[in-house]
């Protein structure tokens, strides 16, 4: 949400104001402390000037950036270079 408010060069207080919004919740909703309802996410296409699809969009890059990593395995070593497996008897 900051970085779009950010690219449209508003400030919370502007956002706030377009979309019907409380600035203190415009700062609530970018620091993550509280999600949007669908009501809200319509506020803020109006007051942002950009389609729905649009910030959904950011904020599922985002939270793909952000989330995914650390579900990620790590890489594999490269062939030849992890731990040796002992043998077992046949």
């Amino acid at each position: 949400m900051r970085e779009l408010r950010a690219r449209r060069g508003l400030s919370q207080e502007e956002l706030g104001f377009r979309a019907g919004l409380h600035r203190n919740y415009v700062g609530a909703i970018e620091r993550g402390e509280i999600n949007p309802t669908f009501r809200v996410l319509l506020k803020l296409e109006r007051g942002l000037q950009l389609p729905l699809s649009e910030i959904i969009e950011l904020w599922e890059r985002r939270a793909t950036d952000t989330i995914a990593p650390r579900l990620r395995r790590p890489p594999a070593p490269p062939a030849g270079t992890g731990p040796r497996r002992r043998k077992t008897p046949d």
